[in-house]
């Protein structure tokens, strides 16, 4: 239903634009930055319309690419960070079921390893008694 809109208005833009530019048929001065030309304005508005067109098309699958990207990249992060998580569930289960109640610790990169934690606790197992 959505596309029947945008193609209804899009219909409807064209007409208004092709009503406009049979109106003015009258020749008009092109000036460029390297000389000047005369166009039946006509030309000059529908030219106009279709330069512009492109130029937002451009901007948009650029803006989409780039949006693209970075969802990529947030899943990827997203996927490492439940990862963890799923390890450190697993690892307070085990706890849990060894009678063992460890000391809150902050994780704040993945440089800290499995192996590492058990290691601390493990010393200050050895240190308590």
């Amino acid at each position: 239903m959505k596309i029947q809109w945008l193609l209804l208005i899009a219909l409807i833009f064209a007409v208004i634009i092709a009503a406009f530019a049979v109106v003015n048929v009258d020749a008009v001065p092109v000036n460029y930055i390297f000389g000047e030309a005369e166009f039946p304005l006509i030309l000059v508005i529908l030219a106009s319309a279709l330069l512009g067109f492109l130029l937002s098309g451009v901007v948009a699958i650029a803006r989409s690419y780039s949006l693209q990207r970075k969802v990529k990249a947030l899943q990827k992060e997203m996927a490492v960070k439940e990862s963890l998580i799923a390890t450190q569930q697993n690892e307070i289960a085990e706890y849990q079921k060894a009678g063992v109640n460890p000391e809150a610790q902050v994780v704040t990169s993945d440089e800290v390893t499995r192996e590492d934690r058990v290691d601390n606790y493990e010393e200050k197992q050895r240190d308590t008694y």
